[in-house]
């Protein structure tokens, strides 16, 4: 299964970044055996609409689940529509977070858990 992770760096050591739509890194896992493809993040400094646009990029890359801190109503539903799993309150080390998924101990939740442009002016460290 390909999960994604929202992640402050490019290893899978890096911590899971609390935004979806800023992070400045996508880790596209595949949870069977680990591999992982580290995509950048172009939205991450965007004016607007960078949840709907990184909800469109985990689409594009197959994702079938997003592991991340926070998700707005408008990446939500981006997600939802793309028949993407979204999972909040991820924190720690990615590899972490995609073994406990693996294990059962995370599940998706059916809404937003932050208001519209939660992410907005937190570029950097939240």
């Amino acid at each position: 299964m390909k999960v994604a992770v929202t992640s402050r760096g490019n290893t899978l050591e890096s911590e899971v970044d609390p935004r979806f739509g800023r992070c400045p890194y996508f880790l596209i896992v595949n949870s069977d055996d680990m591999t992982f493809k580290a995509v950048d993040n172009a939205n991450i400094s965007a004016g607007g609409g960078a949840g709907v646009q990184s909800g469109q990029l985990m689409a594009e890359h197959d994702a079938e689940c997003v592991l991340t801190g926070n998700c707005g109503p408008n990446a939500f539903s981006t997600l939802n529509a793309a028949g993407i799993k979204v999972i909040t309150g991820v924190d720690g080390i990615v590899r972490n977070a995609v073994e406990q998924y693996k294990k059962g101990l995370l599940a998706p939740t059916d809404e937003a858990n932050v208001g519209s442009h939660a992410g907005m002016n937190r570029v950097g460290n939240p």
